[in-house]
């Protein structure tokens, strides 16, 4: 499984083909109700609040959402 990190904070990565990036919360609350992913669950069936998936088969460009991932993670540390 492809990613990318910010030692030592995961900020992105690949789940069966989706790209799985952390952002704030309210920033992935507000690309899920656009439509553009969706909260990523990563398979208990609790959805992760910081974390957005988005469908290898969309049109959305992942490169500005993998930096803003990066701000986000190392701002944090």
């Amino acid at each position: 499984m492809p990613l990318l990190s910010s030692a030592p904070a995961l900020r992105s990565t690949s789940v069966a083909g989706n790209f799985v990036v952390k952002l704030p919360k309210q920033r992935v609350d507000a690309l899920a109700t656009a439509g553009v992913g969706q909260r990523f669950d990563p398979g208990h069936g609790r959805l992760m609040k910081e974390w957005l998936s988005v469908e290898a088969a969309s049109k959305v460009d992942w490169l500005p959402l993998a930096t803003e991932a990066l701000r986000f993670v190392e701002s944090k540390s």
